[in-house]
């Protein structure tokens, strides 16, 4: 007998993983947690039945969610995570050795907790002493937060169930008053390709595009993300990512990564027309 995952990324659209085995199925307050084996993937972990990371292409979102706001403000010393239980996010950003805080705000205990135990190559340096994690909902511990942070990287799930708050106006809101005067926020952003995902996509960019000054997308690929065609959202009170990319500086930090270079965070800003065209209407 075998065994597959099988998420359904359109009511036409299936993607399946073959599976060893199962290692986890538990359900918390908020979500059910599955953490599976495979051999072409390794392990993964899903919520809800959706594909949240795998250790095979799990680098490339979390590169590109912390690298790309660093390089264009390599000055950060403070920052917000909110989200980001399975600790990727938080092991790109202890790489900066002169960040001095970390806050990073999760709802879920359970999905830390059963990371550290069965993906500890995400969730390596959540022990880091620059780490604070707050077990809360975010769209509450950001309200009371005014000119604290330098970026704030929104690491949510998908924009229903536990992580729908964190795509509304209200909530970005919010971020814009935690942020300094310079502030930039980062958030994972759906993807442009199928037609549920493209809408969710163009209605979080339309709500940042209502609070910051400056707001656009980039984009990667993640492999075992619907279509593969992802976007993150970058919104920024003062800096246009491309022109004030301080790629000297980053590259002098000697940090070593497997997908982001400055070469990369440059192209990642050059959308397809299907793109452009989705984020302008």
């Amino acid at each position: 007998m075998e065994l597959w995952y099988t998420e359904e990324h359109t009511k036409n659209v299936r993607f399946s993983i073959k599976v060893d085995k199962q290692l986890v199925s538990f359900k918390s307050e908020f979500q059910r947690i599955d953490i599976f084996e495979s051999k072409e993937f390794g392990r993964f972990l899903t919520l809800d039945g959706f594909m949240m990371l795998t250790e095979k292409d799990e680098f490339i979102y979390h590169e590109m969610i912390t690298h790309v706001p660093m390089a264009v403000n390599p000055n950060t010393k403070k920052i917000l995570v909110i989200g980001a239980g399975d600790g990727g996010t938080v092991r790109e950003l202890v790489k900066y050795d002169h960040i001095e805080k970390i806050d990073m705000v999760e709802i879920d205990k359970a999905v830390v907790d059963l990371c550290r135990e069965f993906l500890p190559s995400t969730a390596c340096k959540l022990e880091d002493k620059r780490v604070n994690i707050y077990y809360e909902d975010g769209l509450k511990f950001v309200r009371s937060k005014h000119n604290e942070y330098d970026i704030v990287i929104v690491d949510s799930t998908d924009p229903f169930g536990p992580g729908e708050d964190l795509f509304t106006r209200e909530f970005y809101g919010n971020c814009f008053n935690a942020l300094k005067d310079d502030g930039i926020l980062v958030n994972q952003h759906e993807s442009p390709y199928y037609e549920a995902d493209a809408i969710a996509s163009k209605r979080a960019n339309k709500q940042l595009k209502a609070v910051f000054p400056f707001a656009t997308v980039y984009q990667l690929h993640i492999p075992t993300y619907p279509s593969g065609h992802w976007l993150f959202g970058f919104a920024s009170k003062k800096y246009n990512p491309v022109t004030d990319l301080k790629a000297d500086i980053w590259n002098s930090f000697g940090i070593k990564t497997k997908y982001y270079n400055t070469e990369l965070h440059k192209g990642a800003f050059a959308l397809p027309n299907y793109v452009k065209e989705l984020i302008s209407e």
